[in-house]
């Protein structure tokens, strides 16, 4: 039976029937626009509240207005941005755990309108909120959005039936059944080759750069590229338990073993607050009753106390300390997904990196050619790239690249790709045959004593081997400085995880001074490297920037992915984006990330010196309550202009 938005084609992906889904949700332009209103609802809610109480607020602080028109403006603005503070303060008053930091916001914003500082209450609140609603849609566009990565599943598979080719679901496929795959496409399932030969991508799966050749029966795996050949598929796992499917599942648990770290306000908070709240009320109360001292000047300076504890300082400058390190890291091209992961990239002492696009550039070069016999190198690179000038695979570009020269295409003839294996033909009157092992076995020539590590391609000239082409995965420049500076940072334990052969991993990892290398690893290997890591050596980095390295980056400390080149489920589930793709710029973030920290430590000295000295001289009699709003406002305002600095570090 045909379902809807079935395509039936034949095998040159010709449709041969059509049969259009008559249901009125499939109007992509209706869902687009009810995607588009839906998307300004939720904006509005927040945004648009906040963006009044802006108008009203600096409405009332410049405009002279008489008392009571100037109050109502401040309450209006007040009401608009601190309603949802306030009902969360009070939610957590009724179960026991008023001292939160919503509380906090609360009572230093109702403190200064107590005392008259209507401007104050206002700007406390409207700083807090633009702070925390960056934060919150800065952790809700990366976080929450994991299940975008259900869009990298292949949408179609083309199965084979009756009529031909039928484009279907690949949910509705079952085990045994036949799928047609194109030079381009992604495979859509797990199964195994039963006609044809190709090339197959799996970097985006194992974070092989290069392309694998496959055959009937080798096996193929869904989320992969068959870049060559056509070939038919025979099924062997459903949707549910495919490769690409598996995948998700681990990033879905990766992020939910990731813990989250209570905000230092917050701790601070549940002991600063209720230490200086029953600090005040008993200078208000202790003397006049134990000494019969008047009430009215205890009174009095237990306001003091209480007006110059109030955390106002700590609660706006702390937030935006973590919002400038993030927008000063933004003006570098690195984007960092939460202040939580500032604090993290400057504990850490342990990265982790991947090796395919992110230490190396994932083009390929010619390292070397071994001679066997008696030709020149000179002789051998010639005939090797006027044959593979046939051939659009990444190796045979590796090889033309390196000869450089001028090619003269009317000394080479006769000259045929096999799929998968390499390529013959002529090169003036020499037979060639240019490829790896299975073309020299399919022409019997012995390759089994010429052993080199790595990716090679044989050379034989009239069915005699001549030379071994050594292909490289080339070194990003820049990766070097970038470990030294990492070094330098103090960062003890440096390791690389990549599904790439073992040889081509040590020879990468040990010329860039790596401590650990391990090779050969499929998605869920690296996640199990990870966890014992966090278990023996703390908080984790870790860098890549394929769909193979969602999981890690998801339970990673903070996971930091390769804007340019890296794959959108790696961005998604990373925490930190480096909008140009340079292991030196993993050392800038720690660097800003430091001078952050280092910023708001500041912050919080200044603020808590000196409320305590305004506290000391106001329980003595030596500070007046305006002295005491002069040690709230004016530490917060320069506690902000402090905490701006970090966005304009050089």
């Amino acid at each position: 039976m045909i379902e809807k938005n079935e395509v039936i084609i034949n095998e040159d992906g010709d449709p041969l029937d059509q049969i259009k889904c008559q249901c009125s949700n499939c109007d992509e332009d209706k869902k687009s626009q009810g995607h588009k209103e839906s998307f300004i609802k939720r904006l509005s809610m927040d945004d648009l509240a906040l963006g009044f109480a802006f108008i009203i607020f600096f409405t009332a602080l410049f405009t002279d207005f008489n008392r009571n028109i100037t109050l109502g403006l401040y309450i209006l603005a007040y009401g608009l941005i601190a309603r949802k503070i306030l009902f969360s303060a009070i939610k957590s008053l009724f179960k026991g755990k008023m001292m939160d930091e919503n509380f906090l916001m609360a009572l230093a914003s109702i403190v200064a309108f107590l005392i008259g500082e209507y401007a104050e209450g206002v700007a406390v609140m409207l700083f807090y909120r633009v702070g925390q609603l960056t934060e919150e849609y800065a952790l809700n566009r990366s976080k929450s959005n994991i299940s975008k990565l259900l869009d990298l599943k292949p949408d179609m598979a083309r199965i084979k039936s009756q009529f031909g080719y039928n484009e279907v679901n690949p949910e509705s496929v079952k085990v045994g059944d036949i799928l047609l795959i194109k030079p381009g496409e992604k495979i859509p399932l797990d199964g195994k080759i039963i006609k044809g030969q190709s090339s197959i991508d799996t970097s985006m799966l194992t974070g092989e750069s290069l392309p694998q050749s496959v055959e009937i029966d080798d096996d193929v795996y869904s989320g992969t590229l068959n870049v060559e050949g056509s070939i038919e598929v025979q099924v062997e796992k459903l949707s549910k338990d495919s490769a690409v499917s598996k995948i998700l599942s681990l990033v879905k648990v990766a992020n939910s073993r990731k813990a989250v770290t209570e905000k230092f306000i917050t701790r601070f908070a549940k002991v600063y607050t209720p230490i200086v709240v029953l600090f005040a009320a008993l200078i208000a109360v202790l003397p006049p009753l134990l000494f019969g001292q008047p009430f009215e000047t205890w009174v009095y300076r237990g306001a003091i106390f209480l007006v110059v504890s109030c955390p106002c300082a700590l609660v706006i400058s702390i937030p935006l300390g973590y919002f400038g390190g993030i927008g000063g890291a933004a003006r570098k091209g690195i984007l960092v997904k939460g202040g939580h992961y500032l604090e993290v990239l400057k504990k850490s002492k342990t990265i982790i990196l991947d090796k395919t696009g992110t230490l190396t550039k994932g083009n390929f070069k010619l390292k070397k050619i071994h001679l066997i016999e008696d030709m020149n190198e000179e002789t051998l690179l010639e005939i090797a790239a006027h044959l593979e000038s046939h051939s659009s695979h990444p190796i045979a570009l590796a090889v033309v690249e390196a000869y450089n020269k001028q090619l003269d295409t009317q000394a080479i003839s006769q000259v045929k790709e096999t799929s998968g294996k390499g390529v013959s033909g002529y090169f003036k009157d020499l037979q060639v045959d240019l490829g790896n092992k299975r073309l020299m076995a399919l022409r019997n020539i012995s390759v089994e004593n010429v052993d080199y590590p790595g990716t090679v391609l044989y050379l034989a000239v009239n069915g005699i081997l001549q030379g071994v082409f050594e292909i490289e995965d080339e070194i990003k420049q820049g990766s070097l400085e970038g470990i030294n500076r990492l070094k330098k940072l103090g960062f003890n334990r440096l390791v690389m995880l990549t599904g790439d052969q073992d040889a081509i991993a040590r020879s990468v990892g040990e010329s860039l001074g790596l401590d650990e290398i391990h090779s050969e690893l499929l998605p869920e290997d690296k996640l199990n490297h990870v966890e014992k890591i966090i278990e023996e050596s703390g908080p984790v980095i870790f860098v890549g920037d394929g769909i193979n390295d969602a999981p890690v980056l998801t339970r990673a400390d903070v996971g930091i992915s390769m804007g340019q080149l890296g794959s959108d489920a790696a961005i998604e589930s990373s925490d930190v984006v480096l909008m140009k793709d340079e292991i030196t710029k993993i050392a800038e973030a720690v660097e800003g990330a430091r001078f952050t920290s280092k910023i708001i430590w500041q912050n919080i000295i200044l603020a808590l010196g000196t409320k305590a000295v305004i506290m000391i001289l106001g329980t003595l009699g030596y500070a007046s309550l305006w002295t005491a709003v002069f040690g709230d406002v004016g530490v917060a305002f320069l506690a902000i202009l402090n905490a701006g600095r970090a966005i304009y570090k050089k």
